[in-house]
This record gives structure tokens, sequence and C-alpha cells, in this order.
């Protein structure tokens, strides 16, 4: 059966408990750079597909939804029975697509769009029927290991916990996210096997893949950071610090000067215009946009507030749901749009 391989979308895997996060908020929606972590794997997906995606939910499910509303298609593992389950419970929300699927973890948000674009080519130019995503470190970090065969095509993922020495030793490891074609991976999860914890495990599937003479591809991603999974809050801070430094260099490339990138915090949604100057301990978040030749800073926060060009906000200046015309200066005050009053020092 042949695909149109210019159909493609993805699943998102976010029904995980996250018990590691040690909090009543689904690991998902904590955020990095003002976005929760879904809205982070939905966004980076959206840049390659050409579908509506499917969001597989299950613990904190209403939570999720609230926040995700319609920008998906939802499906709900009933129980944590393993991320092959996971995926199988996407099946009926994408039944009768032909095409490509991407396959992504909600817990990853540092994908770019230029890997998951590779992500999809390499599958296109694939014979076989999946294509995969790994990266070679020196700290496994618990990953699964990937086994190539004489040939250096992909034998096998096989688990930490199931490896021998020799398999330990490897440092190519899995990224879990994937590219399959949509002929071949439904009935491919039905054959994978149960595993002794009574769970269905994705990494199965490359083993299986081989078992029955398919091509499975491997795409070795070249920056490790983009790998980094969320599954404590020091992974969570993590993340947020290599986003903030992709933040911060973009807007400098583009004609914004930040006197001390190290202290400058701008959230993902924020828009800055050119010969814009940023001085250190400023936070900018939500939906703020600046204008061009303005001065913000030092340890001024902005949020939601928009500025007109040539204005000077700061030092010490808050501004909350602000619309600042062109031109003004506001320098240690607190102004907030939601109030009736501006406190001024």
């Amino acid at each position: 059966m042949d695909v149109d391989l210019c159909n493609i979308t993805a699943v998102i895997l976010a029904a995980g408990q996250g018990t590691r996060m040690k909090s009543r908020l689904p690991k998902v929606l904590h955020s990095i750079a003002g976005k929760p972590l879904v809205i982070h794997a939905i966004e980076n997906v959206s840049a390659v597909i050409t579908e509506k995606p499917v969001l597989v939910v299950g613990c904190g499910s209403d939570q999720v939804r609230s926040v995700v509303g319609s920008r998906v298609h939802y499906a709900e593992q009933a129980a944590q029975l393993g991320t092959a389950d996971a995926l199988k419970s996407a099946h009926f929300a994408l039944e009768g697509f032909e095409g490509l699927i991407v396959v992504v973890s909600a817990d990853m948000p540092l994908f770019t769009t230029g890997t998951l674009h590779k992500l999809v080519d390499t599958q296109r130019s694939n014979p076989g029927v999946m294509t995969m995503l790994s990266v070679r470190l020196d700290d496994p970090h618990g990953f699964g290991r990937v086994v190539r065969k004489a040939d250096g095509y992909v034998a096998a993922i096989v688990e930490e916990a199931q490896a021998d020495a020799e398999t330990l030793a490897i440092n190519e490891l899995n990224v879990g996210a994937y590219c399959f074609r949509s002929d071949w991976i439904w009935g491919a999860l039905d054959r994978i096997k149960v595993s002794p914890k009574g769970e269905y495990y994705l990494t199965d599937i490359v083993e299986l893949a081989v078992s029955e003479k398919k091509r499975v591809e491997c795409l070795l991603v070249e920056d490790p950071q983009e790998a980094i999974g969320i599954n404590t809050r020091v992974h969570l801070a993590e993340a947020e610090a290599i986003l903030r430094k992709r933040i911060n260099q973009a807007w400098m490339l583009a004609g914004v000067t930040l006197r001390d990138p190290e202290t400058t915090y701008i959230d993902q949604d924020v828009q800055l215009s050119r010969d814009t100057i940023i001085h250190p301990g400023c936070h900018l978040s939500g939906s703020t946009r600046v204008g061009p030749g303005c001065e913000i800073g030092p340890s001024s926060v902005l949020s939601n507030a928009v500025v007109g060009e040539n204005c000077v906000a700061g030092p010490h200046a808050v501004l909350r749901n602000i619309h600042l015309d062109a031109n003004q200066v506001v320098r240690f005050c607190i102004m907030d749009g939601t109030g009736d009053n501006e406190i001024q020092h």
C-alpha cells in the first residue's frame, strides 16, 4: 500500500504522571520561557505537519485539556501501560489517515524545527517503515542504547535496565522521537509483546521492524541539548536556561542589545524591535511588545505590556497590561493596567 508522503501528522505523548516533579500539576503543564511544556511540543511539531496533531492524555487529563484547548485532537490512555500503548491510543483519532506520523513526547520541549524537518525528510526518502532520532552522549541519562548491525543499520533499542555490560558501553542513545508510515505502525503496535513489568514499550518497535526485514533509519541529532527530557525540576531549570539562551541570541542577532544576557529573561512570545537596549536584571513576559529605539531597565519587569518607540522604562519599572505611547519615560514605578491606579516613587 502506498501512502501520501506529503500528508504529515503528529502524535504527542502526554499521558504520564510525572511523579518525580513532586507536584499537583501534571508534568507537561510546567512552564519554561512562559509556556507549558506541552504547548512547546505542539508548536514545535506544528511547523512540520499538515494535519492537526493528536495529543494523548491520561493523568491530569482535564487540566491538560483546559490549557491546550482546541488546537489538537485528543486521545485518552485509560491505563498507564507504556509508550507503545499510549501511541496505540491515538489510532481511533487517526482512523483513515494515510501518510507519515511524527511521534514525540510532550516533556521534550527543545526540538528545533530544523531537526524535525530532517526527521520527516529522512523518512520520506526511506524505503523502510520508520526513522528515529538518536544522540551521542558520554552520560547516558538512563536512555536506551542504540544497537547497530555490522552494516551500520539499527538493529534494536535496548533499555538500560535490560542491557549487558557491552551494550551499556554504547554511547549512541535513543532520543524517543520517531516518524512512522501510517500503513505499518498500527499493525506493528499490535505485535509488540508485553514487558516483564506488564507494559508495552515503543522502543521494541525497532527490533520488530528489523525482524520483519523492514529498514529503520536513524538520524543523529547534532545538538545534544535538543534531546533533554523533563523528569525533575532540575531538568526543567536546565531546559529553561537553554531556551532562554536561544531566545536571547536570536534577539541580539535581530538588532536588540542585551547588556547582560545571563540576567535577561525574555519569554518566547515577547516581540522586540531594532535598536532597543535591555539592561541587566529585566524580565519580559507574556505578550509584551517593545517598539524600536527603547531602553528597558535595569531591573525592570514588563508583563503583557505594549511599549511605543523611543520609550524609556526603568530603572526599576514594573509594567503590567500597560500601553505606553511613543517617547514616554517611566522610572521607579509600578503601573498595572488591571487596576485603577499607578504607583510612582
